[in-house]
């Protein structure tokens, strides 16, 4: 022990030296360093043999103060420099941040955060950058094209069509039209007073005078959307005395998207007055409640069936079924009012929308051929608002099952039928009839117009009143919406146009494109084959 002890305090002894020796060395260079520099030419002051005056020494101090000056001056500069600096690059950071939390949260919400106009051009140009349009982006084939939809002054060229939509058409909708005016105004606006990178040179005109563009000179643009970063806009401006064109492209991106309204919504007291116009057709009826009893009866049990039924050519059969289904399910929220009349679907819905007597109810207007399940009847409820929205959910409609499974002996329950798939039905834009909607704001709007008699036009009557009024129209395919097929008769006492459009959705209903086609063409078809037949016949003998 005490020999360890006593290495121990020889190593102490050795440390302690070396680090004296450290020191020194540190304070012998911070001497050299601090020391005056001189020129090794010149005499340093008070050496024997120079006579220096007091004068001397006081522009020497003066001078070496000044030069400490402007070096503290320059240091400050740097100082306030770096923190400006600094400052800026704080800014970018907390803007990086806050991207990152809205990209990472999807939504958004500013509140009292002022956003720089700095932030907010940076971002409208990450948008440009990210879309299609100064680079072309790889495809993994034609099907991963956008493609666009030219224009004119006067009309527009769209390749997706639908209600509203045709191959050529003005603009009818009112925000199309005020979007496209506005970017014909802003090309004209960047091609009059061209900045200086616009790659385009001052032309003048005739008389030597500037020349300017107006809208008589636009010939023709081109626009698409990307859903996800903003619409593009391809103009080609030209004068009718020259040759050269002018392009603008321009783009307008979408902005972040920000919380509008979060609400619950509870549906549990909700109850629908499912009201269904009927005359005949008990058979269809009978189908109807069936649905009716598993979905209403069984599952949902927050339902009222009102069938308003017309004539008297059935109305004991209607009785039967209603009651059959009613007392086997303990269920007795049902009216039944007949009418001894003509149909008249119009007609039907407002009797059975007034029958109602028990204060605010939502109502759903339904036809004896068509298929619902529980999930639409939620759709129903938090689609519609008293006073705020109504329902137009679009239908699936279902084609001729004769047609559709005729390689089957026998077509498939209906149940099995209910698939979204373009050989066996659908979606039936056209169609307005199946809607939900309160009654309070059908009472508003007047009802269904009673001087459109017979087949069709009533609906798109109502539709019509609702869009021309202050209520939101939800207008949205559902998937548990079907209408059953069933073959209709286009009646002598029918208007042309009733008529027409009565064709019209015949031929519709029947099949889709392709089967049609093949329908069209048996004959052809069937010609063909034969003689395939003989020639495979005669090769065969050869």
């Amino acid at each position: 022990m005490p020999r360890r002890g006593l290495i121990l305090q020889t190593r102490t002894h050795w440390l302690l030296l070396g680090l004296a020796l450290l020191c020194s060395l540190v304070l012998f260079l911070y001497l050299l360093e601090c020391a005056p520099q001189t020129d090794g030419n010149a005499p340093l002051p008070g050496v024997v043999g120079e006579n220096y005056g007091k004068e001397y020494y006081q522009a020497l101090l003066q001078e070496q103060e000044e030069h400490y000056q402007t070096r503290a001056t320059s240091l400050k500069r740097q100082i306030a420099q770096l923190k400006q600096e600094l400052q800026e690059m704080s800014e970018k950071m907390r803007s990086l941040q806050e991207r990152k939390s809205v990209g990472a949260n999807g939504i958004g919400y500013q509140g009292n955060k002022e956003q720089t106009p700095s932030d907010l051009l940076e971002f409208l140009h990450s948008q440009i950058d990210k879309a299609e349009v100064s680079i072309g982006a790889k495809l993994p084939s034609e099907y991963g094209v956008i493609p666009f939809e030219s224009f004119t002054l006067m009309k527009v060229f769209q390749l997706e069509m639908g209600l509203t939509r045709h191959p050529e058409e003005k603009p009818v909708r009112k925000d199309k039209r005020d979007e496209l005016v506005e970017v014909i105004e802003a090309g004209l606006e960047v091609i009059n007073n061209p900045d200086e990178d616009d790659e385009q040179e001052d032309e003048d005109g005739p008389l030597g005078e500037k020349m300017v563009f107006n809208e008589n000179d636009f010939i023709e643009g081109y626009y698409r959307t990307e859903r996800d970063k903003g619409t593009q806009y391809e103009l080609f401006f030209k004068k009718a005395d020259l040759m050269e064109y002018r392009h603008v492209t321009l783009f307008r991106p979408f902005g972040p998207l920000m919380k509008v309204k979060s609400e619950m919504i509870d549906i549990t007291r909700s109850i629908i007055n499912i009201i269904v116009p009927l005359a005949e057709r008990t058979e269809a009826f009978a189908q109807f409640m069936q649905n009716f009893r598993d979905v209403c009866i069984h599952q949902d049990k927050r339902i009222h069936l009102t069938v308003v039924y017309f004539g008297k050519e059935g109305l004991s059969k209607v009785k039967s079924i209603l009651e059959s289904v009613t007392s086997e399910s303990n269920f007795h929220n049902y009216t039944l009012v007949s009418l001894n009349e003509e149909f008249n679907r119009g007609r039907g819905l407002n009797v059975g929308a007034r029958a109602w007597d028990k204060g605010e109810v939502l109502m759903f207007f339904c036809d004896v051929d068509i298929y619902f399940s529980a999930e639409f009847l939620n759709s129903c409820r938090l689609n519609a608002e008293p006073g705020k929205k109504v329902f137009y959910p679009v239908v699936f409609s279902l084609y001729n099952p004769a047609i559709v499974y005729a390689s089957q002996d026998v077509p498939p329950p209906v149940e099995q039928q209910l698939v979204h798939k373009k050989d066996s039905g659908f979606w039936r834009d056209f169609g307005f009839g199946m809607t939900c909607q309160y009654r309070s704001d059908f009472l508003t709007i007047g009802g269904f117009d009673m001087e459109v008699k017979g087949w069709g036009g009533e609906d798109v009557h109502l539709y019509r009143k609702y869009l021309h009024g202050d209520l939101i129209v939800i207008r949205t395919p559902v998937p548990g919406l079907f209408h059953l097929w069933h073959e209709k008769r286009c009646a002598d006492e029918l208007t042309p146009e009733q008529y027409r459009m009565c064709i019209q959705s015949k031929a519709m209903n029947e099949a889709s494109h392709s089967h049609l086609g093949m329908l069209v063409f048996r004959e052809e078809i069937e010609t063909h084959l034969h003689k395939q037949a003989y020639r495979t016949n005669s090769e065969a003998v050869g």
